[in-house]
């Protein structure tokens, strides 16, 4: 464990002191200084006591507040504006690197599904999480569930009562008509050979605080639902904590279908589901791994594992 983590752990059980820490390490006392100097410039901002040295009580947004008391094995990089979470996520991927999630505080190049418009200005929670999971490519759509199911947990935890429509976006309110207000979105991405994922990016976009004037219509952000802001900080910790509970080991995967079943609108709807080749209109009655919604056609079932879903109200039949 490197002198920076290590530091991070020993500061959730209280004041450490600087020596006590270097013995317990056995790194020198300037390369602990080294650290707690990184964790400031990173606006993580220690303080130096008579007792040594204590974690600020309400952490700002950025890496190390992210990982401060993260009961999760993922490493945060965090920056004040990237054009995309999801474009720095497959660099770091292309490197090599794994385990890590990619937060940025505003997107200036963001993009949506299809590669649609995704408004993502300072006072979201944007990101992308890098992952290399020992599983087969057919299984890559479970993550995306996954990711679905761990921001709804995020909002919920927050205070606002989200829900899932297939696939993947997070919505609240209205659950009973045409699916709700837009709070989040997921895009996931994958590099793989025939047997197996090679990386795995799961891009999660939250309006988080933001004014719900700004955004599309249809959208809405956290705060306009919960009626003030949203602590991000904890919102990112707990999205990833949740994530890997679900998707972090392959022999706990079978977790997810329940999971998303539990905290989705589309099941028992009527649903017109526009795919590349036509419509599917009946009611959707399940999903099936690795994420296909079943279609009720009253002509029988049909599976489709992609495409665009609304709900609809029994006028629009």
């Amino acid at each position: 464990m490197d002198t920076r983590r290590a530091l991070l752990d020993a500061l959730e059980d209280g004041p450490v002191s600087g020596p006590a820490l270097a013995a317990e390490l056995d790194v020198s006392r300037a390369a602990v200084w080294k650290a707690v100097e990184a964790l400031r410039g990173e606006g993580f901002a220690v303080a130096s006591t008579s007792e040594g040295y204590v974690a600020p009580g309400d952490p700002d947004y950025c890496a190390a507040g992210i990982e401060f008391g993260l009961d999760a094995p993922y490493a945060v990089e965090h920056h004040d504006s990237l054009p995309s979470t999801n474009d720095r996520a497959r660099e770091l991927a292309g490197e090599g690197a794994g385990g890590v999630a990619v937060v940025a505080d505003e997107q200036t190049g963001s993009r949506g599904r299809l590669d649609r418009e995704w408004v993502a200005p300072s006072g979201g929670v944007w990101l992308s999480l890098v992952v290399r999971p020992d599983v087969p490519p057919a299984h890559a759509p479970l993550f995306t569930l996954a990711a679905a199911v761990a921001t709804v947990d995020a909002c919920r935890e927050a205070g606002v009562d989200a829900h899932i429509k297939w696939p993947n976006d997070v919505l609240v309110g209205d659950s009973g008509g045409r699916g709700g207000r837009k709070l989040a979105g997921i895009l996931t991405e994958m590099e793989g050979e025939a047997d197996r994922v090679s990386w795995l990016v799961a891009g999660v976009g939250v309006n988080a605080n933001i004014d719900a004037e700004t955004l599309p219509a249809g959208a809405t952000s956290l705060r306009e639902e919960f009626g003030g802001p949203v602590d991000r900080r904890r919102f990112a910790a707990t999205l990833l904590e949740r994530f890997a509970a679900l998707a972090g080991e392959p022999d706990r995967m079978d977790r997810i279908l329940p999971a998303w079943r539990e905290r989705a609108s589309t099941l028992g709807r009527r649903v017109r589901v526009e795919t590349s080749s036509g419509s599917v209109t009946g009611t959707a009655v399940d999903v099936e791994s690795p994420g296909a919604l079943v279609v009720d056609t009253g002509d029988g079932t049909r599976r489709v594992h992609a495409g665009d879903c609304e709900h609809l109200r029994d006028a629009d039949d």
